[in-house]
């Protein structure tokens, strides 16, 4: 149980240090992600309003492997932004590092026309 422990502590440490560095406005939303074991979740959020603008999950989608879901994830956000007309965000990897699924969204957002 103390390892557990010790293990949030770190992680949350991580993701402060990684939000410490970023700044978002309603021009140029966060783009933050969270990932769990079954499912990646992603929204665009305006840090000044403490709002948020859009998000997307793979709930609803249950084809393809995780790192694909993502991807279509990515996409999906990109489109969501695409028509509150938002061309940049900052990309918010939270505690997780910039690999597999976090990587295959941002992948999707850049492809669907988002910048960061």
């Amino acid at each position: 149980m103390k390892k557990a422990k010790h293990q949030n502590v770190i992680r949350e440490m991580r993701k402060r240090r990684s939000r410490a560095r970023i700044s978002s406005t309603s021009e140029c939303p966060r783009l933050s992600v969270f990932r769990s074991n079954k499912y990646t979740y992603a929204q665009l959020i305006d840090d000044t309003a403490g709002k948020t603008l859009a998000s997307v999950s793979t709930l609803d989608i249950k084809k393809g492997k995780k790192a694909e879901q993502a991807k279509e994830i990515g996409q999906k956000l990109a489109e969501q932004a695409k028509k509150l007309g938002i061309k940049k965000a900052v990309f918010d990897r939270g505690a997780y590092k910039f690999h597999g699924r976090v990587k295959a969204l941002a992948d999707g957002a850049r492809e669907g026309g988002l910048k960061f």
